[in-house]
């Protein structure tokens, strides 16, 4: 991930007037003098691979909220504007849930609220088009131009008395929600360091409290994949309103631990949701969704802990200086709606990769090449195999050292022509055997 700062800043920083900060070898999104060694700017917007991060559930602005927090409390209305975010985010992907329903979903609906769609109702939401209702939207207005079978399916779903359950569950757990952030963003005004903790640790309470509903172990059990993973997403934006609550309060040690577990708890959710998926249909929902969230959501939130660990190494001398710094963070927001609109108005480039490597593959491989995302090790025991029974064959050139230089696709890929042959060697011989 790149970070670009505003160009009088940037153009300092490659004179060599200014420097970039970095930890471990880890770019910072902030800019010091050369000289002096005074902080001097922030980021204003962040690549990946020449194009504007753009996460599906990760709010850039807590990134530097937590720097901010040094500067006599400026980084409250980072959170402040990141509390809408999630809240805008939450509602958008909870909504969803009432196309997708419980048990087995049809195709139609889940291209209705794929990433594409659902980036670009969360721009709807955001600009007041749609509104959030309980946690819900109306589906069938929003969804108007998707076509007769689409409003029938969102009928369907309404009448499941399974999905009204989850339904009813889902509405108490956002309208607490919803309670948990105003009251968060009131006790942020407050003066009384001991009185606004104390109103912030109440808030974190409700926040858990919400937390179980959407990872209730019966719910997520009875949905499908698709499903499932919107409950978890859901999810992973309280587990960052949890963080911002630990974050207002300074509690450095205790916002590194929480992005740790929820980095984690991504991979691990991650991996689950894979495992449970059954069809193309869900593949094809899953796989550019799951991509934007390892490539994008993943690295904004490993770049807030690294954030967040260089605040921890920092000496008093620089935290002193860091206090007195008068930095500007209105172009932070500004920047991060320029890439959220760009990303909603045109196809999300993890649905392009998909649709190529579609062509070239077929389910299983597919879904191994997701898995490698988050289990690199499956792709070490797949190259080993592969290289074991190349060996077998007579296929010189599939060795280790080649298989490691192979793409994921044909690493895949030749995993499944090996398996398969194996597996059939494997029915002639207790054919023959017979």
């Amino acid at each position: 991930m790149l970070f670009q700062f505003p160009p009088t800043i940037q153009a300092g920083i490659e004179t060599g007037k200014y420097l970039q900060v970095f930890t471990n070898g880890i770019p910072i999104s902030m800019a010091r003098d050369a000289v002096t060694g005074k902080f001097i700017a922030h980021a204003i917007s962040a690549t990946l691979n020449n194009s504007p991060l753009s996460p599906l559930v990760a709010v850039s602005n807590l990134v530097t909220s937590g720097v901010q927090m040094y500067q006599t409390n400026k980084g409250f209305t980072s959170v402040l504007n990141s509390l809408q975010t999630l809240q805008t985010s939450l509602g958008v992907l909870q909504a969803t849930t009432a196309l997708i329903g419980v048990g087995t979903v049809a195709g139609v609906a889940l291209t209705a609220v794929n990433l594409h769609q659902t980036l670009k109702l969360r721009k709807e939401v955001e600009q007041m088009r749609v509104e959030v209702k309980n946690g819900f939207i109306d589906l069938k207005q929003a969804l108007k131009d998707q076509g007769v079978e689409i409003r029938q399916l969102i009928e369907e779903v309404a009448q499941d008395i399974k999905f009204e359950q989850h339904r009813t569950i889902l509405i108490r757990a956002y309208g607490l929600f919803i309670q948990a952030m105003n009251r968060f963003r009131s006790a942020i005004q407050f003066q009384d360091i001991s009185r606004r903790n104390a109103e912030i640790d109440g808030v974190r309470g409700m926040l858990f409290e919400v937390l179980a509903d959407y990872t209730n172990p019966h719910l997520l059990s009875e949905t499908c994949a698709a499903g499932q993973l919107r409950r978890l997403e859901c999810s992973w934006a309280i587990e960052q309103a949890i963080v911002a609550t630990y974050q207002v309060q300074n509690e450095v040690s205790a916002v590194s631990e929480r992005l740790s577990q929820l980095q984690d708890k991504i991979r691990n959710d991650a991996l689950s949701v894979i495992n449970r998926c059954e069809s193309h249909d869900e593949l094809d929902f899953l796989f550019p969704e799951i991509t934007r969230i390892q490539k994008h959501d993943l690295v904004l939130l490993d770049s807030w802990h690294n954030h967040v660990s260089w605040l921890q190494s920092l000496p008093s001398s620089d935290l002193k200086l860091l206090s007195s710094s008068g930095l500007n963070t209105s172009e932070i927001i500004v920047s991060s709606e320029v890439n959220q609109t760009t990303s909603a108005n045109s196809v999300p480039p993890e649905q392009l990769i998909y649709e190529e490597l579609a062509e070239k593959s077929h389910f299983y491989s597919l879904r191994d090449q997701l898995l490698f995302m988050f289990e690199p090790e499956r792709r070490q025991e797949y190259e080993f195999y592969i290289s074991q029974q190349a060996k077998i064959s007579g296929y010189r050139t599939l060795v280790t050292s080649n298989l490691e230089q192979a793409s994921d696709l044909t690493v895949a890929n030749l995993y499944s022509y090996f398996n398969i042959r194996d597996k059939s060697k494997d029915v002639v011989e207790k054919v023959t055997s017979n």
